[in-house]
């Protein structure tokens, strides 16, 4: 071991050039070759999925908490070319965290901006055990290394504090590039310069901060979560005025006047479980491409319970009755925006096909439903049945149950000659004799 190591600092200590990194690549390129990064990303706008996958490269997106869930949404994000990823976060990496994707051991004590955006990192943590230690000459597993041409912002912040939630807002907001303001005019508000927001907290206080903010700023994010007993969690789409905002229905506790600080007990942490977080997170990324690349549907909430694979899906609407302010006025915003929008063109009706020839003579006629009619689209009274429903007689023709009978005990009778039962018993008599 004393070999290894001397061999290992005389290594690292001897001069040389510095490790290649990737160039940076320029247009996005569908060649389908192995030096091409982008070739299967841009194989979506080949088969008709993605109209213009290169305007992922133009799209900033803000991501809030950078734990088991945003971590993993973020390296998602770098793997698909994003331009621009704004990290938010309060947190150190710990050991801890390990069983959770992305963070590796040897970032044990940065933050978890720092160790998701910086080229490198650190010896990691004395005497955790490596079975490999050559790992070491090799840089970890960061954004800057997966993907350099996305360009990472690192806020090591609180945004739940007062100090937090204006610079959450400012970073929001800084280096957009707006029209100048006269001199003698206040500057007007800036906007936003991020196209989404994903929430990927773990608390009621940032949810409603990342929630106010977006209020403010008319700004659509997607809240996610994951369930103390790690086995279900959710995304929600919010769209101010146009959805719920996250005080239109509050969570159980909140809605019960609970502190959630006071649930956290001492020595007693949530479960967590790579897979379930790695399905949010997939969730959580998926929505979001189709949100900013225009495809697709997004369901404005999206669960997932691993016990029984159940994935229900709903829409949100907003509560007239929200407490907070800047959601009624967003309401009615979007009310007026949407009784002054002209309506939407009629949908063109598609000639149906004609056939060149009609060899055998086939025509399609209109069922009246009348007597003759079959059980195919038919039913009683002109009405036309569910799709696989189908009459196994003709409604009009069906016979009554006492017609039935009696026509059946007269075809009885009619096929033994009109002969009673007396009658046949004598002639069997008779035949035996």
């Amino acid at each position: 071991m004393r070999a290894l190591a001397a061999k290992l600092e005389a290594a690292t200590a001897a001069p040389g050039p510095a490790p290649a990194r990737p160039r940076v690549v320029g247009a996005l390129s569908a060649a389908v070759v192995d030096s091409n990064p982008y070739s299967r990303l841009m194989a979506l706008q080949r088969m008709g999925i993605v109209k213009d996958y290169e305007r992922i490269r133009g799209v900033t997106i803000a991501i809030v908490g950078v734990g088991g869930v945003g971590s993993v949404a973020a390296e998602m994000l770098t793997r698909c070319g994003v331009g621009r990823l704004l990290l938010f976060d309060y947190d150190t990496v710990e050991l801890a965290n390990m069983n959770r994707l992305f963070f590796t051991p040897d970032q044990a004590g940065m933050t978890k901006t720092a160790a998701a955006a910086k080229v490198g990192g650190g010896w990691g943590v004395a005497g955790w055990p490596r079975a490999n230690p050559s790992h070491l000459l090799s840089p970890p597993q960061t954004l800057a290394n997966i993907n350099p041409d996305v360009a990472v912002e690192a806020y090591h912040m609180n945004v739940a504090t007062v100090a937090g939630f204006d610079a959450f807002k400012a970073a929001i907001c800084r280096a957009r590039e707006r029209a100048a303001a006269p001199t003698d005019a206040a500057p007007p508000p800036a906007p936003s310069r991020v196209d989404l927001i994903l929430s990927c907290v773990d608390n009621y206080e940032a949810r409603m901060t990342v929630n106010q903010v977006a209020l403010e700023l008319a700004q659509p994010w997607l809240e996610s979560g994951v369930s103390e007993d790690a086995v279900s969690g959710h995304i929600q789409l919010l769209v101010p005025g146009a959805t719920a905002c996250f005080a239109c229905v509050p969570p159980l506790v909140v809605a019960s006047g609970i502190d959630e600080r006071t649930l956290k007990r001492e020595g007693v942490c949530a479960a967590s479980l790579p897979t379930t977080m790695g399905v949010i997170a997939g969730l959580l990324v998926q929505a979001a491409l189709k949100r900013v690349l225009s495809f697709g549907a997004v369901s404005g909430y999206l669960g997932y319970s691993s016990l029984t694979d159940f994935f229900p899906a709903l829409d949100i609407k907003p509560n007239p009755g929200c407490l907070n302010p800047a959601c009624v006025a967003a309401q009615a915003a979007h009310a007026a925006a949407a009784a002054a929008a002209p309506p939407p063109p009629p949908a063109a009706v598609e000639a149906a096909p004609e056939h060149e020839d009609n060899e055998w003579g086939i025509e399609c006629t209109a069922d009246d439903g009348g007597e003759g009619g079959g059980g195919g689209s038919g039913g009683g009274e002109g009405r036309p049945l569910p799709a696989g429903v189908e009459y196994s007689l003709p409604a009009a023709a069906a016979p009554a149950p006492a017609a039935l009978a009696a026509a059946t005990a007269a075809a009885a009778a009619d096929a033994h000659g009109g002969a009673g039962v007396d009658d046949l018993m004598a002639q069997l008599q008779a035949l035996g004799r």
